[in-house]
């Protein structure tokens, strides 16, 4: 366990780097196992409590599992939770469900559109009622230019040229050959006036590393990623009507560890479930320039 001790500080020293510089912060939670280690993380990083808001964008094509999993976890924690959403295109049905729009276009409108948006504080956000355990509209339009990411950089090829400490500039775009170089521990943490920065503390965690730390902290996640009985089970969260399961039998954390030692899925893409992947040729690189997660 050597190893995710290793993963675990560092992840938690750039955390508190990043509270530490940057005052309008958000950490974004999919609820996907990456961005949930990086939610039990952060509350590692400031003993039990998460000191910045959490955001979620929410499509309306989310698994229900996982929005009843959001809220659940959102309570039980007392996070300060954020959704925003692109009600303006839903209402329009400009989606690829509706049949308007392809699968990259519609996570363009629904996904990055809808972030874009939601940080800058351009559209009504919601905050969660821990009274009353709704959604309410947030008053507030402060923009947020600090927001940390549960990026991998073997999950996906454009995410392998992320850094640490990523700016975008202040539409969210992102220039890939203009990055700080991160040498020994050194990072980029002074930026200019305006300039937007993404945040990856698991940036070297792989999908293994992100199941073992899952079991050893017996972390709580949605079933979704196991077998309930049907010989299926996720691999990679998404909108179900672009996401689809994998062919596995694990119904819990060692067996889905298991898999993976075994080499199961070594020819197999994490996101080979994803259908938008597939319609992208450079991978998810083009959205991602855009401001997608």
């Amino acid at each position: 366990m050597r190893h995710l001790e290793k993963l675990e500080s560092q992840s938690v020293y750039i955390l508190r780097e990043a509270y530490a510089h940057f005052k309008s912060l958000v950490m974004l939670w999919s609820i996907g196992k990456d961005s949930t280690v990086l939610l039990w993380l952060a509350r590692k990083a400031f003993f039990g409590h998460v000191p910045f808001p959490l955001v979620h964008i929410d499509t309306a094509y989310k698994i229900p599992e996982m929005i009843e999993y959001r809220d659940r976890l959102a309570l039980e924690f007392g996070l300060n939770m954020i959704v925003g959403q692109n009600k303006q295109a839903l209402a329009e049905k400009r989606t690829f469900p509706d049949g308007n729009l392809d699968r990259l276009a519609c996570c363009k409108t629904l996904k990055t559109e809808a972030l874009v948006n939601t940080l800058a504080g351009k559209w009504t956000r919601e905050r969660l009622n821990h009274k009353t355990g709704k959604y309410e509209p947030d008053t507030s339009t402060e923009p947020y230019t600090g927001v940390i990411v549960g990026a991998r950089s073997d999950e996906e090829g454009s995410r392998s040229k992320e850094r640490y400490f990523s700016p975008r500039d202040k539409r969210s775009d992102w220039a890939v050959g203009d990055q700080p170089p991160e040498l020994w521990n050194q990072f980029k943490t002074d930026f200019a006036p305006g300039t937007h920065i993404r945040i990856h503390p698991l940036l070297d965690w792989t999908e293994l590393d992100i199941w073992e730390y899952i079991g050893q902290e017996n972390i709580p996640i949605t079933s979704l990623y196991f077998d309930r009985g049907k010989g299926e089970r996720y691999r990679s969260l998404g909108c179900y009507p672009c996401t689809t399961p994998v062919k596995s039998t694990a119904k819990n954390v060692q067996e889905i560890i298991a898999e993976l030692k075994t080499g199961k899925f070594a020819n197999i893409a994490e996101r080979a479930g994803r259908a938008q992947d597939k319609e992208d040729g450079g991978g998810l690189e083009t959205l991602r320039r855009e401001g997608y997660m």
